[in-house]
């Protein structure tokens, strides 16, 4: 029986920042092991020799960069959440973060209960941003073509789902029943997709997600009809 608890990658250069975090971050029990890299060629070669269930990636690193190293790992493990560390948060790094693949991002200092939210969250498949990052996604769905949906709204695959769901009018318990989840970890998902569209609630986030939903239907049937 394969164990339940977690295995995280922190890729982060600042040796204090780091040893700092690995303390914290050793006193969760649902952490297994937290394996260190300094740079991203390194965390890039860590992933190919085992898997993880999230990595903490500083943007600031030495080498390659943060972007790089997300975008190289987004790349060839699609399915691999990525929380981004960064000092600051600008409006051209978050559109650069979503370009890249990135679930989302922590300020650096933020307190540890939080840092650990955020995780949990990525790990389940929903995404972090902070309001000045949510209103930044908003404008970019607003600026960016119908016509490329899936540049336009940046939802996780599992965020998908649960949107394509919630546009059925299914409840919260029965997507969880649907999905194999917890009614609490569709609600994580619910929250952060209403943020991401800057709807108030779920009838208007299916209508500003409709290009997407539309695709999502034709992919489907697609597959369906295979």
């Amino acid at each position: 029986m394969q164990s339940d608890r977690l295995k995280i990658l922190l890729v982060e250069d600042d040796e204090l920042f780091r040893l700092g975090l690995q303390v914290r971050l050793q006193q969760e029990p649902e952490i297994e092991s937290l394996i260190e890299a300094k740079d991203g060629e390194t965390a890039i070669d860590l992933v190919k020799q085992q898997p993880f269930d999230l990595v903490l990636l500083d943007i600031g690193l030495p080498g390659m960069g943060g972007l790089e190293t997300c975008r190289q790992l987004k790349q060839n493990y699609p399915q691999l959440p990525i929380l981004i560390l960064t000092s600051h948060s600008e409006k051209p790094l978050i559109a650069r973060l979503v370009t890249a693949g990135a679930q989302g991002y922590c300020l650096k200092g933020i307190a540890a209960e939080t840092l650990i939210l955020a995780m949990r969250s990525v790990i389940a498949g929903a995404s972090w941003w902070d309001a000045t990052a949510t209103a930044e996604i908003h404008t970019l769905f607003q600026n960016n073509s119908p016509a490329d949906p899936s540049t336009a709204i940046s939802l996780t695959p599992r965020e998908q789902e649960i949107l394509a769901l919630i546009a059925t009018a299914k409840t919260d318990q029965e997507i969880a029943e649907i999905l194999y989840i917890t009614p609490g970890t569709v609600r994580v998902h619910v929250h952060t997709i209403l943020h991401k569209l800057g709807a108030s609630d779920r009838k208007q986030a299916v209508s500003l997600a409709e290009p997407l939903l539309m695709r999502i239907a034709i992919q489907t049937d697609r597959i369906d009809g295979c």
